[in-house]
């Protein structure tokens, strides 16, 4: 009696033809990008690149960005591409300005997720249910809200007191707080602008001074995101409708309800991270109050290669560019030409380690166009300033590009029963 050889399949890692970062390698560079900055604060004396109030404006600015990103990854995880984070958040900043007005900012928070859920439905219904294009359904959606929030305006806000068709009246705060003791030392020791050890003490005191409750929730579902999608059936179910649908069907999932859920928990966070902006951030509901963050969220979320982590990180630094912008940055975005082309000296000398000679040699002439800037100039054009967040954007997404893995089958349409 013969016996067949059955080969024994073997699991491919997610991103296993992709070089990923260990965390101890991932940490390594933080640290080394810090020392950067220390030196380059000492050079040019910006001290304001790295002040506790420098951070504490990126941190809230990063928020939004975070959200409409966590959004991002939640639908894009279950092969779903939502470009219309932009108009669920817009969707988010009414609804959470409309209700907020009348009955509290806490209510608003709720309505503002409610409205950027009411957008994800919509995206769903044309993406899952008629198989529409992910990305022409997204950009109507965008369209859509625009549209429908400026004529929601007219007849709510233009009547009340303070308000106008552009602008609500304005929305209780919600309240700040800082953690006691640790605040004030940490402010202190970096008042001190010592090498490195200030610039931490900035950093972390960004992190615990002025803080918003709806910031710490926000900062919160990161890791719980994290752990509902990689440490739970749930989450490995809805991962496997965005890698192989077909395969998941196969297997019992009912690919349709995860990938419903998954665009609703996507507009969700879009739509909170809308709130934020309206009830949070200025307090007031205003017409293009988004700005693009939407884009910008989805950025930070590819930059991330679709984890949480590296999400983070790219709000972060899109949020961090933004606060520049706000915070009079002239001068301190001219410290961050020097820092960048130290940064691309880094770059290039890896390149050229690599033994990639072209791009290492261009890597290193722009650091050196980028060192000639810094030092023929005093300050940069307020109009650099404020295309700072999205220069970075795209910078980005070009030099991440070659280390991205998105989802197999992000994007693809998909039949019930297709693979039979």
């Amino acid at each position: 009696m013969s016996t067949a050889t059955v080969a024994k399949p073997t699991a491919q890692q997610p991103g296993k033809g992709s070089r990923r970062f260990s965390l101890p390698v991932l940490l390594l560079i933080i640290a080394g990008v810090l020392v950067l900055t220390s030196v380059v604060r000492l050079i040019s004396g910006a001290d304001g690149i790295t002040s506790t109030g420098q951070m504490s404006t990126a941190l809230r600015l990063a928020v939004p960005i975070g959200l409409a990103g966590l959004g991002g990854l939640w639908a894009e995880r279950a092969g779903v591409v939502n470009i219309g984070l932009e108009g669920m958040m817009i969707l988010g900043t009414w609804f959470g300005a409309w209700a907020g007005y009348q009955w509290g900012p806490w209510t608003g928070v709720a309505f503002g997720i409610i409205g950027g859920a009411l957008g994800a439905v919509l995206h769903a219904i044309a993406t899952v249910t008629f198989n529409v294009n992910h990305i022409v359904s997204g950009v109507a959606l965008n369209i859509l809200a625009l549209g429908t929030t400026r004529y929601l305006s007219k007849f709510t806000f233009e009547d009340a007191p303070q308000g106008s068709s552009k602008q609500s009246p304005p929305i209780d705060s919600l309240g700040t707080f800082d953690i006691p003791g640790l605040s004030s030392w940490l402010q202190t020791l970096n008042e001190k602008h010592w090498f490195l050890v200030s610039d931490i003490a900035g950093l972390v005191g960004g992190l615990v001074t002025n803080l918003s409750p709806l910031t710490v929730v926000a900062v919160a579902l990161v890791p719980a995101t994290w752990w509902v999608l990689w440490r739970t059936a749930f989450g490995l179910r809805l991962r496997s409708c965005g890698e192989n649908p077909v395969a998941a069907e196969s297997l019992g999932v009912n690919v349709y309800k995860y990938k419903y859920i998954a665009v609703i928990v996507s507009g969700g966070f879009a739509g909170l991270g809308g709130a934020f902006l309206s009830i949070v951030a200025s307090n007031v509901y205003l017409d293009g109050q988004t700005a693009g963050r939407g884009y910008i969220g989805l950025a930070a979320m590819i930059f991330g290669n679709w984890m949480p982590g590296g999400l983070a990180l790219g709000a972060g630094l899109f949020g961090y560019t933004d606060s520049l912008n706000l915070r009079g940055g002239t001068t301190n975005v001219h410290a961050l030409i020097l820092l960048l082309a130290m940064l691309l000296v880094v770059g290039g000398v890896y390149l050229l380690w690599r033994r990639k000679l072209i791009s290492g040699v261009i890597t290193l002439v722009i650091s050196a166009v980028m060192f000639l800037w810094y030092a023929g100039t005093d300050e940069v054009p307020r109009q650099v300033v404020t295309a700072a967040p999205y220069v970075v954007t795209l910078l980005v997404l070009s030099l991440s590009a070659q280390r991205l893995r998105m989802p197999k089958a992000d994007g693809l349409p998909y039949r019930k029963g297709q693979g039979k």
